[in-house]
């Protein structure tokens, strides 16, 4: 057997060609999303002279599947373990793609890495031969590509749960740990990763024994009218538009204070096709906690950038509710961030976010002078913040349009659906169902995939009319394929059960 490492014949200038430029040029925050294409690793890709009849050539490394390979073994690492053996400086895994020996960063990895290398593998899985999970390299488990691809045609046209996993960050907190039971990595459960396509994982196999975890986005990639729905899969492709995760303060700090990019703005400097509306849903709050969510009246933009500057440059503290509202975190409430809205989740909060997929531009202002472990600020992209600071909605407007009251949509015997948040300019709305205990609620997705989330109550078990049933607990969130059509909803346990649910709307 002989072995062939492609990246030994890497381009010399292989890692640059992958990295979008910045806008400005200068950017010391943000890269766009690269458009690079693994060809572009190499100038001429490497054509390997066959083996004798008999004999084998192990052809690998990022690339390889462009040789013209008579077998195709596609070995997959998920995402959080790259992130953090990127982080911990861990290599072979940890590096920069283009630069094999080379310790990698995160910001490379997002921006670059990531999406280079999910626009390859999207584009060969219909041809792959057997798909290796790596991560136990010990004990690696795999499917054939004819289990693969059927195991994705099967799960495309029913309820799937991604698996969650939780990061920790400086200001995060404890409820995670407390009350799921999960074991925090580095001190706090701040970020729980329910349904964040881009990075989410499905678990396949049987409970206890051989299990593979395949990436959520191939179910976009190989069926996406079945998973999205013909109407939604026309506006955003194979892009999964709806991400549902935690920010666990419960025990913490406030998030920093920050907006997200206007669709303009996203598209021509960030490189992304939409743009990251969010909503916070308040699981659970300690008492006296806040949501901090838009200007206020009489919020003064100059003075504003003075103190920002002044607490960047001087660790001056702001007064940040002399610019932006402090409001109640009622359990319950749904608060709409469309995309410029400056905000922060308070500390003593458990909050839902009910957002637009992209996730990886926060415009900060303010993060409270913290210092990370090794004793650095924060990164604060101010001047993005007010390129994209809406100076509209303030005063009074912010609690109309922002803090909807719930409106009955339709009812039945036991149960409600209600609208809890929707607006003109975000591509997607939030509904609550409240089922009564031992009732049922009848739903179809009407050709558009739902997202449900356990908000309140013990749990439910989702049931579709073709004998598929699935159990979901209190926190846990599911996604229901547009291909599944009508469905009901039962609640468990001995009192009331409320069901956060959000689809894309009719533009």
């Amino acid at each position: 057997m002989h072995l062939l490492d492609v990246r030994d014949h890497y381009a010399a200038a292989a890692a640059e060609r992958l990295v979008a430029q910045p806008v400005p040029a200068d950017d010391p925050f943000f890269t766009p999303l690269s458009r690079a294409q693994v060809a572009d690793l190499f100038d001429t890709v490497p054509r390997p002279e066959r083996p004798e009849p008999d004999g084998v050539l192990v052809v690998f490394g990022p690339g390889a599947a462009l040789c013209g390979p008579d077998v195709l073994w596609y070995a997959d690492l998920p995402k959080r373990y790259a992130e953090a053996a990127v982080s911990k400086g861990e290599l072979p895994v940890g590096v920069n793609l283009g630069r094999p020996g080379e310790p990698g960063d995160l910001v490379r990895l997002f921006y670059t890495d990531w999406p280079v290398l999910d626009r390859h593998r999207d584009a060969i899985v219909g041809r792959v031969d057997r798909w290796i999970d790596l991560r136990d390299t010990a004990t690696p488990a795999a499917l054939d590509g004819t289990a693969l691809r059927g195991t994705l045609a099967h799960l495309a046209r029913g309820p799937v749960r991604t698996r969650p996993y939780f990061n920790s960050t400086p200001w995060g907190g404890q409820w995670a740990a407390s009350e799921l039971g999960f074991t925090p990595r580095a001190g706090n459960t701040a970020l729980g990763y329910e349904l964040i396509a881009p990075e989410a994982g499905v678990l396949v196999g049987e409970k206890g024994g051989a299990q593979v975890e395949l990436p959520f986005q191939l179910l976009c990639v190989e069926h996406p009218e079945d998973l999205l729905g013909a109407d939604v899969h026309r506006r955003f492709g194979t892009s999964f538009p709806i991400r549902f995760d935690y920010l666990d303060t419960m025990g913490g700090g406030n998030l920093s204070l920050h907006l997200h990019p206007r669709e303009q703005y996203m598209r021509e400097v960030f490189g992304w096709p939409y743009t990251q509306h969010e909503t916070y849903y308040v699981t659970a709050a300690e008492e006296d906690a806040q949501v901090l969510l838009g200007l206020t009246e009489e919020a003064d933009l100059e003075i504003m950038r003075r103190q920002v500057e002044d607490a960047i440059a001087h660790g001056t503290p702001m007064p940040v509710e002399d610019h932006v509202q402090a409001h109640p975190a009622t359990v319950g409430q749904l608060f709409m961030i469309p995309a410029g809205t400056p905000h922060a989740s308070g500390a003593g909060n458990l909050v839902l976010e009910v957002s637009a997929t992209p996730y990886l531009y926060s415009l900060r202002f303010y993060d409270w002078l913290r210092k990370d472990a090794a004793g650095a600020s924060r990164p604060l992209p101010y001047q993005h913040g007010f390129a994209n600071l809406d100076t509209a909605r303030r005063g009074a407007d912010v609690t109309k349009d922002l803090i909807q009251q719930p409106r009955t949509l339709r009812a039945g015997e036991g149960w409600r659906e209600e609208v809890i948040g929707a607006l003109p300019e975000m591509f997607y709305a939030v509904h609550r169902l409240v089922v009564a205990s031992g009732a049922d609620a009848s739903d179809d997705t009407a050709g558009r995939f739902h997202i449900l989330n356990v908000a309140a109550g013990q749990g439910a078990v989702i049931e579709t009319r073709d004998g598929r049933t699935h159990s979901l607990a209190f926190a846990e969130t599911i996604t229901i394929p547009a291909a599944v059509g009508p469905y009901r909803v039962r609640a468990l346990g001995d009192h009331e059960v409320r069901i956060v649910k959000a689809l894309v709307v009719e533009p």
